[in-house]
Parts: structure tokens; sequence; C-alpha cells
């Protein structure tokens, strides 16, 4: 999955980059109102963390932008600003949580499962196709009840495939789930993830098979 966090404390956008990176995440970090404003535009992101306290005014008004545009991502506040009030007017404002600093990274990580759980894309908990199943809550893959270990891009690969499974999935939106704003990307680097993550699939018994659909990208549906 795909994260904005929206930081100018260099110290915690470091603290949050690393624990989050280390769940198969992708962060994308911004430092200000403004340039969170135009990363809100590219639509790419599963979830968005708000400071309040930003260089060029309070995170809030990001909160108006983002519903305007009808984007679905939820919005979790992370904010030294935790008075009742704060808090109260952060969520009457459209955050979908809010979190006072400082706070411990499992809260933080159990208060996104909660919010990513109310999204349609992720429900229900347990996705099965054939002897294959995917708990998007843990984030975790299994085939006949073994675990399925996958290195962090292929895992977002897959997660991007199966939520659109059975349908095409242009490459564009594989990429954009896979690779953050700072990423250098090769131009074979996505076909590179797409073919390991294949012979894993093949080779762990999941009866799942990924085509590659000329001129558009790729499809997963049950194999044979």
């Amino acid at each position: 999955m795909r994260i904005l966090l929206v930081e100018d404390e260099p110290e915690m956008a470091s603290v949050l980059r690393t624990a989050l990176g280390q769940r198969d995440m992708v962060i994308d970090h911004v430092g200000t109102l403004a340039e969170g404003e135009e990363a809100i535009t590219t639509g790419v992101h599963g979830a968005v963390l708000l400071d309040r306290n930003l260089p060029d005014g309070d995170g809030l008004d990001l909160l108006p932008r983002i519903r305007v545009r009808k984007l679905a991502a939820p919005v979790i506040i992370l904010s030294a600003r935790g008075d009742i009030e704060e808090r109260v007017q952060g969520l009457d404002t459209g955050a979908d949580d809010y979190l006072a600093k400082p706070f411990v990274i499992d809260e933080l990580l159990a208060r996104m499962r909660a919010v990513l759980r109310r999204s349609p894309e992720l429900a229900p908990d347990l996705l099965r196709l054939g002897r294959f199943e995917f708990d998007w809550r843990n984030r975790s893959a299994s085939v006949g009840g073994s675990t399925l270990d996958l290195p962090r891009r292929e895992l977002l690969v897959l997660e991007s495939l199966l939520r659109r499974h059975g349908r095409a999935v242009q490459r564009a939106t594989l990429e954009e789930a896979v690779y953050g704003f700072d990423d250098e990307i090769q131009s074979n680097a996505l076909d590179m993830h797409i073919s390991r993550l294949r012979r894993r699939l093949s080779n762990a018994g999941a009866e799942l098979e990924i085509h590659g659909i000329r001129g558009i990208g790729y499809l997963l549906k049950p194999g044979a």
C-alpha cells in the first residue's frame, strides 16, 4: 500500500518512514501543505497521515481539498495538538481518526488497520481464490494453509492485482502501487517483479495465473 505522509519534522518523518516501510508500505513524504495538496492530485494513495502544524498552515486545511476531489483514502491526523477540542475539530473537519503525539507505532498501525477495514476495496477481510488466501488485515498470503513469503514489491504488486482480480490492471496503476515519488523506476522493473511473482505462485501451487495484456497491463485470474 502507498501512504502519503505530510509531516515537517524530519525526525518524526524518518521514524514513520522506517517503521511503515518495514511493514511493506510505500511512503511518499512531503513537508508542507502545498506539497500535500499537489500530492493528493495523483490519487494513488491508500491512506494519508497528516500533521497539523505545517510551515505554511494547518494540516486540517487539506481535508476539504481531499474530500472535494472525492478521494477515498482515509486520513489520520498525527498532531501534538491533542486537546479534546482539537481532536473534535479534526474529526468534524473530515479526518477519519486523530492520534495525538507522542504515540506508539503499534497504536498507529492498529488505527490504520481500523480505518482501512472500512474501505469497500478491502472487504471482506479474507479473499479466497481456490487454494489461495489473502488476509487483507494482516497483509499475508497463503496457499493450502502454508504461508507464502513475498518480498515487499512483489507483495504490493499482488495486492494491486488481487483488488482487481478478473479485470485488467494498467501498468501505470501497478507502478503507482509499488513505487514512491523518490524511487527510480527502470523500464523493465515491473516485468521482473511480475515474473518472479508468477514463479513463486506456481511453485507454491497457488493455481493463479497472471496474464500480460499487450498495450494495457496485467490480469490475475484462477488457473487450471
